[in-house]
């Protein structure tokens, strides 16, 4: 009795003729599609209209409807890539490629046709254009110019301090937003700047913040700040007392005449600090009932003294 053998695929496909036919049936699939990748085929392309150098105050509308259509030749391996992305971005320069109107830019397609093949490239074969003429329309926003204020939480190593103040690379930033949001800002405050231990003039870059405002954007959105740092002393100086707006009914006699200021200053300065610098006075004006003393206070100083502090709390008096 004869017994019929049965059928297995996977015998079937171990086979080597069944192997060899595959790979070259592979192959001249790929070669197919590259031979019709090579050949040149005629397509519309959408290109995206993307306007740059546009001023902070312009918000552009509708931004999606900004298309221009392309009728173009080119390789089929040209084209590939607009299957995963069916349009390619064309860059539109706002100061030079359109005319400004007063809500919308004019593009003329036609005339800027030498654009739209440059950026194209030498794969593509521009036939046609679509439309003449494109207007991408704007909404102008408020806007105005707002100084900066810097957060900082600096603390210096033990006899270096800030020798001037912090300054920043600007002096001012824009603000762009409704008119009622815009007018309610005097001026922007940075994230705070965090140091500690610190001997070495700084340089750093701080953002600024504007989470407390709704719907305003802020150009640029940080700024640099620097600050010189160095050794700085401390220094006494004996200064006399002077009596401002004193009665001219009225003659006191004060104790004591003269007070001594403490003050911080950069070493390169602490040799040419003279008492004469200062100037220390008790305002009359100042005392309430029955007060007895004076409270003497620094009305002048070299703008490079930092920290001055007055030994002698209370200057005592009494009338004549």
């Amino acid at each position: 009795m004869t017994t019929k053998k049965k059928f297995n695929i996977r015998d079937y496909f171990k086979n080597r003729s069944v192997k060899q036919f595959s790979l070259f049936f592979m192959i001249a699939f790929v070669f197919l599609i590259i031979s019709k990748l090579s050949n040149d085929y005629k397509q519309t392309i959408k290109l995206k209209v993307n306007l740059i150098n546009v001023e902070n105050e312009i918000l552009i509308e509708n931004d999606s409807a900004n298309f221009i259509y392309a009728y173009v030749e080119a390789k089929g391996f040209s084209l590939l890539p607009l299957i995963f992305q069916n349009y390619k971005e064309l860059v539109v320069d706002s100061k030079t490629d359109v005319s400004k109107k007063s809500d919308y830019f004019k593009f003329d397609v036609q005339k800027h046709k030498f654009l739209i093949e440059n950026q194209l490239s030498n794969a593509y074969n521009l036939i046609s254009v679509l439309p003449d003429t494109l207007l991408i329309a704007y909404a102008t926003r408020a806007s105005k110019l707002v100084p900066v204020s810097l957060k900082k939480e600096v603390n210096y190593a033990v006899g270096y301090d800030l020798k001037e103040n912090f300054t920043f690379n600007i002096d001012s930033v824009k603000i762009v937003g409704a008119t009622s949001e815009v007018n309610k800002i005097d001026s922007v405050v940075t994230e705070a700047l965090i140091m500690n231990d610190v001997k070495n003039d700084i340089l750093n870059t701080v953002k600024l913040d504007i989470s407390s405002f709704e719907n305003i954007e802020v150009f640029p959105k940080e700024v640099k700040v620097s600050g010189k740092v160095a050794r700085f002393t401390e220094g006494i100086v004996e200064v006399p007392i002077t009596i401002s707006n004193q009665p001219q009914d009225i003659i006191i006699n004060y104790f004591p005449k003269t007070v001594n200021v403490a003050y911080y200053v950069d070493l390169e300065y602490y040799n040419a600090i003279k008492a004469s610098d200062f100037k220390v006075a008790c305002d009359y004006a100042d005392l309430v009932a029955q007060q007895t003393y004076l409270v003497p206070k620094v009305i002048k100083k070299p703008d490079f003294v930092k920290h001055v502090n007055i030994k002698q709390k209370r200057i005592e008096f009494i009338k004549l």
